[in-house]
C-alpha cells in the first residue's frame, strides 16, 4: 500500500541518470599480497575488486518512467543471472543498485527511487534465502520452524560465504543495504545472529552523512527487522532516537546549499522525510505500551519546531493515544513554525486520528474551534478542501446540524471563487458521503440551509448524478416510514429531477433502469395519508418531472390505480359524488399517461388494469374507453420483441394478454350505442386481421379461448361479477335474441376452427399441430358445451378421433380425461356423458 502511495506522490520532471559499474570483462584483478589469506578469501576479494573497478556505464537524461523501466530491467537481469548460476553477477547488480541510493541529485524523486531499488534488494534477499533453504532440504525438507542444528554444513558454508562477500564491499551504503536484505539468512548460522546483527547495522547508519539517505536506510532496516524479528522493539526505538539525534542536520548549511542548488523549498524537502519517518514510527509504535509512546512523544517535544516529527507521530501512533491527548497535540501544533511545515497539514493528520477515535467530550468543541481557526485561513483551495474534508467526519460524529451547516457554508465560501470546486470533486463527494453516513433523518439533513447550495457546486454532469444517486440510495435504505414532509419532498424531487435530466439519447438502458429504480424507491415512501387529492397532485407533478423514464411512469400509473381503489375503500358510503369525481380524475390521469409509454405490452396491460379499476369503481364510461383503447392498439404489436436483451416472438405474450382481456369482458356490460358483444367482436376482428407468424395456430387458439367466454355469457348467473354493477346477465336477463347472437358467434368460431383443422390435415408435417388443436377444442366442448345436443356430441367424438388419429396425443392425458368423463357421468344431470364415453376409443402411438 505504501509503495503505491509513494510512487504516485513523489514524482519529478527532472532528467535522471543511472551510473552502473558492472565489472571488467578481461578477468584481471589485483591479488592480495598476504600469504596468510586463504585461497577462498583471495578469490572473494578479487571478485569484489573486479566489481568495483571495472568498466562503468552511465545512462543519462532519463524520464521518470524510463528510469523506472531501467530499474525493472535490472531486476529482471538479476533474476536471469541467478537462474543461469551467475551468482557473482547477481551480486554486482545488487551492489550497483544500492549505490544509487547515495545519489540525491534529484532529491524530490528520492522516496520513489528508494521504493524501486529496494524491490531489487528484496528480490536478492529472497533468492539467497531460498537457495540456502534448498541446500538444507536435501535429503528431506527443512521444517518451517527449523533451528541451527537442522542446517547442514554445506548450507552454513554457503551462507557464510555470502556474508563474507558482502562484508568485503568497500562503500558503506551498498554494504549496509545488501547485508540488511539477507538479514533473515542469519537463521542458518546461529540462534542469536539476527539479535546481534540488527544493533550493529543500526549503529553503522550513524556513519551516513546525508540525513535524508540515513532516514530511508533506517526505514529499510526497520522494515526487514520487523519481518524477521518483530519482537526486537528496542532496536526500533534506537533507530528512531538516532534519527532524532541527527534531526538538526536537516536545517544545516549543507542541506540548505543542496536545496538552493536544486531549487527546492524547505517545506517540500521536509515532506520527503514523511514516508521514512512514518514507517520508523509505525514499526516502533506497533503494539507498544503507552509508556513507550509517551517517551517517544516527549523526546520529540524537546527538539522544538518539530512539525515534521509531530505529523509523523500523529500518523503512526494509535488514534486512541492521539485522541486522548488531542488538546496537547493542538498546543504543540501552535508552537510549530508555519514556514517549515504548514499547520493545516498537521491539523489534517490530527483530524484523521479523531475520525477513528473520540477525544474527551468536554474538549471536543474547543478542538473543533481551534482546528477551524487554522483551516479557514488556508488560501490555497486544494490545501483547504483536503483538510476540511477530513474534519467533516469529526464534526458530523460529535455535533449538531448547526455546526455541520457552518462547515458547509465555509467550504462553499472557499471553493466557489474561480470555480475552484471543479478541481476538488473527489473531496467534495467525500464530504457528502460522510454527512450521509451520520445523518439518516432527512428532515434534519434537508433543513440545513447550505446542503442544497453545496450540491450546486457539482457542475460536472457525471459527478452531480453520482452524488444524487448516493443521496437517494441512502434515503431509500433509511427512510422506512412514509413521509409527507414538504422539506423532504421538495429536496428529493430536486435531486431526483437532477438524475432524470441527465438522461439523453446516448444513455444506456441499464443506466435508465438504475435511475428509475432509485426514483421509484423515493416515490414509494411518499404518502399523504387520506389526503388523496394531494397524493394525486404529487403524481401529476412527478409525471411532468420524470417523463423520460418509462419505468417511473408505469409505477405512477400503478400508484394512481391503487389510489383509486383505496379511495373507494375508505370513502364507501360517504361523499359518493366526490369519490366518483376523484376516481374519474385518477382514470383520466392513467388515460393521458399510458399513450406516452413506448412498450406496447406495458400500454396493453395498463389499459386492461385501469379498466378493471374503473369497473370496480362503477366508472363504466372510463372502463369502456380503456378497453377500446387496448383493442385499437392490438394491431400495433410487433411480431418480435426484445426480452432481457434477446429477440423473442411476441406471439405467446399477445395470447396471454388476449386471454386476460377476454376474462375481463365477462363483467363488462354492453354499451347501448354499440350493439351486442361489441367488445368481443372487436377483439375477434383484430385477431382475424392481425398478421400472425407463418405456420402459426395463434389465431385459432384465440378462437378456442373465446368459446368458454361466450358459454359463460349465456348463463343465467355469471361465474363472477362486480358488486354494485350490472353485467349483461342483468341487462339482457336471458333474452333469446342475446342468446341467439352468442350461438351464432360460437358457430362462426367453430366453423373457422374446423376449416383450419382441415387445412392442417392436407399437410403431413402438420398432423401434430392438428391433433393438439383438435384435443383443445374437444376439452372446451366437454367443459362448456351441452353434449345432449347430438350434433355437438358427434362433433366432440370426431375431434377426439382426430386428435388420436396419428398417435400424437399423450396417452396419460387421454386416460385421465376419460376417467373424468366417467366420473361426471355418474351425476344425475350428466348421465348423457356415458353414451359419449362409450364412443371414445384410445389409440396407442405408432
Amino acid at each position: 500500500m505504501k509503495r503505491g502511495e509513494i510512487l504516485a506522490r513523489f514524482t519529478t520532471t527532472e532528467k535522471l541518470s543511472i551510473n552502473l559499474c558492472m565489472g571488467s570483462d578481461n578477468g584481471n584483478s589485483q591479488n592480495s599480497g598476504s600469504s596468510a589469506v586463504s585461497e577462498k578469501v583471495r578469490t572473494r576479494l578479487e571478485e569484489l575488486d573486479d566489481l568495483e573497478e571495472g568498466s562503468q556505464r552511465e545512462l543519462l537524461n532519463l524520464s521518470q518512467q524510463e528510469y523506472a523501466n531501467r530499474i525493472e530491467e535490472l531486476n529482471q537481469s538479476l533474476k536471469e543471472a541467478w537462474a543461469s548460476d551467475q551468482k557473482v553477477k547477481a551480486l554486482k547488480i545488487v551492489i550497483q543498485c544500492a549505490k544509487l541510493l547515495s545519489d540525491t541529485s534529484v532529491i524530490q524523486f528520492y522516496p520513489s527511487k528508494f521504493v524501486l531499488i529496494t524491490d531489487i534488494l528484496d528480490t536478492f534477499g529472497r533468492l539467497v534465502y531460498d537457495r540456502i533453504w534448498t541446500l538444507c532440504s536435501d535429503p528431506r525438507p527443512l521444517p518451517e520452524s527449523f533451528t541451527v542444528d537442522d542446517v547442514n554444513d554445506t548450507a552454513k558454508e554457503t551462507c557464510l560465504n555470502w556474508f563474507f562477500k558482502i562484508a568485503s564491499i568497500r562503500e558503506l551504503i551498498p554494504r549496509l543495504y545488501v547485508e540488511a536484505s539477507i538479514l533473515k539468512c542469519n537463521r542458518f548460522l546461529n540462534k542469536s545472529g539476527i539479535q546481534e546483527t540488527l544493533p550493529r547495522l543500526t549503529a553503522m547508519i550513524r556513519g551516513i552523512g546525508d540525513p535524508l539517505v540515513a532516514a530511508y536506510t533506517r526505514a529499510y532496516l526497520c522494515r526487514v527487522g520487523m519481518e524477521v524479528a518483530p519482537g526486537l522493539k528496542d532496536i526500533l526505538k534506537r533507530s528512531f532516537f538516532d534519527f532524532l539525534g541527527t534531526f538538526r542536520q536537516i536545517s544545516g548549511e549543507r542541506v540548505r546549499s543542496q536545496l538552493l542548488a536544486q531549487r527546492v523549498e524547505m517545506p517540500e524537502y521536509l515532506t520527503l522525510y514523511s514516508p521514512a519517518i512514518n514507517w520508523i514510527l509505525q514499526c516502533s509504535a506497533y503494539r507498544a505500551p503507552e509508556s513507550r509512546l509517551t517517551e517517544m512523544m516527549e523526546r520529540c517535544k524537546k527538539l522544538g519546531n518539530n512539525a515534521l516529527l509531530l505529523n509523523s507521530v500523529m500518523r503512526a501512533f494509535r488514534p486512541e493515544f492521539v485522541a486522548t491527548r488531542a488538546t496537547d497535540f493542538i498546543g504543540m501544533i501552535k508552537d510549530c513554525d508555519e514556514a517549515g511545515f504548514p499547520k493545516h497539514l498537521l491539523f489534517g493528520s490530527l483530524g484523521r486520528c479523531l475520525s477513528c477515535a473520540d477525544p474527551p467530550e468536554s474538549e471536543r468543541l474547543t478542538i473543533l474551534n481551534e482546528a477551524w481557526k487554522v483551516i479557514t485561513k488556508v488560501r490555497n483551495p486544494r490545501d483547504y478542501v483536503n483538510c476540511a474534508e477530513i474534519w467533516v467526519e469529526f464534526t458530523c460524529r460529535h455535533f449538531t446540524k448547526r455546526e455541520v451547516n457552518t462547515v458547509l457554508a465555509d467550504i462553499i465560501k472557499h471553493m466557489t471563487p474561480d470555480r475552484a470546486f471543479e478541481d476538488a470533486y473527489a473531496q467534495l463527494q467525500s464530504v457528502i458521503g460522510k454527512i450521509l453516513a451520520h445523518y439518516h433523518d432527512f428532515s434534519v439533513l434537508f433543513s440545513m440551509e447550505r446542503f442544497l447550495p453545496f450540491l450546486d457546486m457539482f457542475q460536472k454532469d457525471s459527478v452531480r448524478v453520482e452524488v444524487c444517486r448516493s443521496i437517494v440510495d441512502v434515503f431509500i435504505k433509511h427512510q422506512l416510514e412514509p413521509t409527507r414532509d414538504p422539506v423532504i419532498l421538495n429536496a428529493m424531487m430536486h435531486i431526483c429531477k437532477t438524475m432524470h435530466d441527465s438522461v439523453n439519447a446516448l444513455t444506456l438502458e441499464d443506466e435508465k433502469r438504475s435511475l428509475s429504480v432509485l426514483i421509484i424507491g423515493f416515490m414509494r415512501v411518499v404518502s399523504f395519508g387520506r389526503d388523496f387529492e394531494q397524493q394525486l397532485s404529487f403524481c401529476v407533478e412527478a409525471r411532468a418531472t420524470f417523463c423520460n423514464l418509462e419505468p417511473v411512469l408505469v409505477q405512477l400509473i400503478h400508484t394512481v390505480n391503487k389510489l383509486a381503489m383505496e379511495t373507494r375503500r375508505v370513502m364507501k358510503g360517504s361523499h359518493s359524488r366526490k369519490t366518483a369525481a376523484f376516481v374519474r380524475a385518477c382514470a383520466a390521469y392513467s388515460f393521458i399517461t399510458i399513450p406516452s409509454l413506448s412498450s406496447i405490452f406495458s400500454r396493453l396491460h395498463l389499459y386492461l388494469l385501469s379498466s378493471q379499476v374503473a369497473l370496480s369503481n362503477q366508472c363504466l364510461s372510463q372502463a369502456d374507453a380503456f378497453l377500446k383503447a387496448a383493442v385499437s392498439i392490438l394491431s400495433e404489436v410487433p411480431r418480435s420483441i426484445s426480452v432481457e436483451g434477446k429477440i423473442r416472438s411476441s406471439e405467446s405474450f399477445l395470447l396471454d394478454f388476449i386471454n386476460n382481456f377476454l376474462s375481463t369482458l365477462l363483467v363488462v356490460p354492453d354499451h347501448p350505442e354499440h350493439g351486442v358483444l361489441y367488445l368481443v367482436r372487436g377483439v375477434l376482428n383484430m385477431v382475424q386481421d392481425y398478421t400472425w407468424e407463418d405456420s402459426s395456430d395463434a389465431k385459432v387458439r384465440v378462437y378456442i379461448a373465446a368459446l368458454p367466454l361466450l358459454a359463460a355469457m349465456s348463463q343465467e348467473t355469471y361465474l363472477y361479477t362486480i358488486p354494485q354493477m350490472d353485467s349483461n346477465e342483468t341487462l339482457y336477463g336471458g333474452d333469446p335474441k342475446f342468446l341467439s347472437e352468442i350461438n351464432k358467434l360460437c358457430e362462426t368460431l367453430i366453423g373457422q376452427i374446423l376449416d383450419h383443422l382441415k387445412a392442417l390435415g392436407r399437410e403431413e408435417q402438420s398432423t401434430r399441430r392438428q391433433g393438439a388443436l383438435a384435443f383443445s377444442l374437444f376439452c372446451v366442448l366437454l367443459a362448456h358445451g351441452d353434449l345432449r345436443n347430438n350434433k355437438l356430441s358427434q362433433l366432440a367424438v370426431n375431434l377426439w378421433n382426430l386428435s388420436h388419429k396419428h398417435g400424437h396425443c399423450e396417452t396419460r392425458v387421454s386416460v385421465r380425461t376419460l376417467e373424468h368423463m366417467k366420473h361426471q357421468a355418474q351425476q344425475a344431470d350428466m348421465s348423457h356423458l356415458s353414451d359419449t364415453v362409450q364412443r371414445l376409443a384410445l389409440q396407442s402411438r405408432t
